[in-house]
């Protein structure tokens, strides 16, 4: 295969929700630790996450909303990560990221981004005139080695993995919590399908693991069968 397996792996709630609400401060790293009844068993998806590929991709956005723009630097890790970003990390979002990587690779369209201006040996800065996640994909692995790849992006990053078919396996951790609201994002969003000519993009899944957690969390583990059946 000429670019990385790729798994995406994300915590939601029952009904699909990533966020705890439509807002940028609302987030499920920050909420769910002071909810009765979720808080108890999410530690099992941050255990689950530690096992996860060595390679690890999401977006500045949501590294934004972490707040990476304002912490510490981190130790360094065992782990690679992969950010796509082009206005929401900062300079010292930029350097977090390369204390915390074994090797940190930026994709951005921003020719002025904050990254251009910090000298490490960690950053490599994968820059395109316009976002292909195909080409980005297949440079990971030809120019960085990277043959696994953990997809933890938001919901409208997701949709682009997805309508590419550019995912092969999700990981999937419940919670045992309903969250509603239509503007809440889900583990893929983006544009609709809004025709029969667009159900060929559709994720078609084959469930390859299914594991009852405490506290009533579960994991589901699927392969996306349309998509290795065309590699």
């Amino acid at each position: 295969m000429s670019r990385p397996i790729t798994t995406l792996f994300m915590l939601m709630s029952v009904d699909g929700k990533i966020s705890t609400g439509s807002s940028d401060n609302m987030d499920v790293d920050k909420d769910f630790p002071n909810i009765h009844g979720v808080k108890e068993g999410l530690h099992q998806y941050y255990e689950i996450e530690q096992t996860t590929d060595l390679w690890s991709l999401n977006t500045g956005r949501v590294q934004a909303k972490l707040g990476v723009n304002h912490k510490e630097l981190p130790s360094k890790t065992r782990v690679s990560f992969v950010i796509i970003d082009n206005t929401h990390l900062n300079k010292k979002g930029i350097e977090y990221f390369c204390a915390l990587s074994k090797s940190f690779v930026l994709i951005t369209t921003n020719k002025s981004h904050p990254a251009f201006s910090v000298n490490s040996d960690t950053l490599h800065i994968m820059y395109q005139e316009q976002l292909s996640l195909k080409d980005a994909l297949k440079e990971l692995k030809e120019k960085y080695g990277c043959d696994a790849l953990t997809i933890q992006s938001g919901g409208t990053m997701n949709s682009l993995f997805l309508r590419d078919k550019l995912i092969d396996y999700i990981d999937i951790v419940v919670a045992p919590v309903l969250i509603g609201g239509k503007d809440t994002a889900t583990v893929i969003d983006g544009e609709s399908i809004t025709s029969n000519d667009g159900l060929s993009k559709l994720g078609v899944l084959e469930l390859i693991k299914c594991e009852k957690l405490d506290n009533s969390y579960i994991r589901l583990k699927y392969k996306v069968i349309n998509n290795l059946s065309e590699k």
